[in-house]
């Protein structure tokens, strides 16, 4: 009997976990695995490209889990510098192409898995293509931006967008001795927080000597004789640039799907169901910064492009391909980053992601220390809670602070995933002792307060 033949496309975090998963199920007698990989490395950390700029990291080799060397030593037809072109459902095919010599072909496969990722959203705006501007959402995107840095012989830089990688790479090339200007749209930087969380994130980046130019849309990328960028354009200033670093998120990379005719959301990633498969197609699975996954706590799918979700979705991917059986039932939203010294973190909803589900809320901001406030060394934060109105159910968690601050974010994550309400949450077991934390965790402190909140909605 012939072996099954699974087609994976896209050779990072979700492509590659899947391989390895069904291949450690299904020996090459069984599942011959072959794989598409458009760039140079494969199984690589992106989350860690911004310490790689900044000096923190060694070097690329550092942040890749698996080699291509590694993946084919394993059984695994890997093929890297080659674009997968078409999807052809019905035949059951794909086209590709390598990019270094140019041929094209087809190859058939009797599952598939696309793990396409995702992209730095680029707008269409004049200079946006011009040398100097960077996404960085990939190893081969971070080398190139070093090269840029390493032959710009300027030291000013725009960062265009103040989310994670903005905030991340602001911290980057400021560590690189760069004079770093932050432009965004919003009121405040890291629009994944409400803004009066985001203020702090604000002067937090204004003390380390980030300019941050808020509620300012970028016109164009103004350009020299030599077609190099030299400017950010808003429709108020210009701001001077030998390098400008897009970060302004990242859409699901789902041309292929869509000219397949498979199904996508509404911010156009993948639909599937528990198991990662495609819907309505039996033999096609999904994962990663292409798919849309389902927010436990709104009940609506959103696009959340992280590596945690990604290596998860294809570790369940290939048990599924592999035969065995798994699930993947959703996310609450957590995500942490930093600004040198200071912690951000969020789970679940922010303020207007609830109005915007129809949730009824109170919330609750609390200012508290990470250690006892009489141990050395203790260091404030400031956590805020969103509990549902009347039935006190936790809906949000968001956190700003020092030493020990993001982290404590995972408590509110795993109380979102139990559907607990935030009265539950106040007689939690936590660890306690002073140089971790006071008597009652700041985490809990806001819990308390949310209570209150809840019952005084009430009357």
């Amino acid at each position: 009997m012939a072996a099954e033949r699974l087609v994976v496309i896209g050779g990072d975090a979700a492509g590659m976990s899947a391989a390895s998963q069904a291949r450690r199920l299904k020996g090459p007698q069984e599942l011959e695995i072959v794989a598409f990989e458009r760039g140079h490395f494969t199984s690589y950390s992106a989350c860690g490209i911004p310490y790689w700029v900044s000096g923190d990291v060694r070097g690329p080799d550092d942040l890749i889990a698996r080699t291509p060397e590694e993946h084919r030593e394993r059984a695994i037809d890997l093929r890297t510098r080659t674009e997968v072109t078409e999807i052809d459902v019905a035949g059951q095919r794909v086209r590709s192409r390598d990019l270094d010599g140019g041929g094209e072909g087809w190859t058939g496969f009797d599952k598939l898995v696309i793990a396409t990722g995702a992209r730095p959203v680029r707008p269409a705006l004049p200079g946006m293509d011009a040398p100097g501007v960077h996404g960085v959402q990939t190893l081969d995107d971070g080398q190139a931006l070093l090269d840029t840095l390493a032959g710009s012989g300027g030291g000013r830089a725009v960062v265009v967008g103040a989310g994670y990688i903005g905030v991340e790479m602001a911290e980057a090339l400021l560590k690189r001795g760069y004079e770093v200007t932050v432009v965004h749209r919003d009121e405040q930087p890291m629009s994944t927080l409400d803004p009066d969380m985001g203020k702090l994130v604000h002067s937090a980046m204004d003390a380390l000597g980030i300019t941050t130019v808020g509620g300012a849309s970028v016109a164009a990328i103004r350009t020299g004789d030599d077609g190099r960028v030299r400017a950010v354009a808003t429709e108020d200033a210009e701001y001077p640039a030998d390098v400008v670093i897009l970060g302004l998120g990242v859409e699901p990379r789902t041309e292929l799907a869509r000219e397949a005719g498979l199904p996508l959301g509404p911010s156009g990633g993948l639909l599937t169901d528990l198991a990662m498969r495609v819907r309505g197609h039996d033999n096609i699975w999904s994962g990663g910064d292409c798919v849309e996954v389902l927010d436990l706590v709104s009940g609506t799918t959103r696009h959340i492009a992280l590596g945690t979700h990604a290596n998860k979705h294809g570790q369940i991917i290939g048990s599924n391909v592999g035969g065995g059986y798994a699930t993947f039932p959703g996310v609450v939203g957590t995500a942490v980053s930093k600004v040198c010294d200071l912690e951000i973190a969020r789970t679940g909803l922010r303020e207007k992601d609830a109005r915007a589900v129809g949730l009824r809320f109170v919330t609750a901001t609390v200012e508290s220390t990470h250690s006892a406030g009489y141990y050395p060394g203790a260091t404030l934060m400031t956590v805020k809670m969103l509990a549902e109105h009347r039935t006190g159910r936790l809906l949000g968690t968001q956190i700003v602070g020092h030493e020990g601050a993001a982290k404590r974010v995972d408590i509110a994550a795993v109380a979102l995933t139990a559907g607990m309400t935030v009265e539950r949450m106040t007689t939690l077991d936590l660890g306690y002792a002073p140089p971790f934390s006071p008597v009652w965790d700041p985490v809990l402190v806001a819990a308390r307060k949310a209570v209150t909140k809840v019952r005084e909605a009430g009357m």
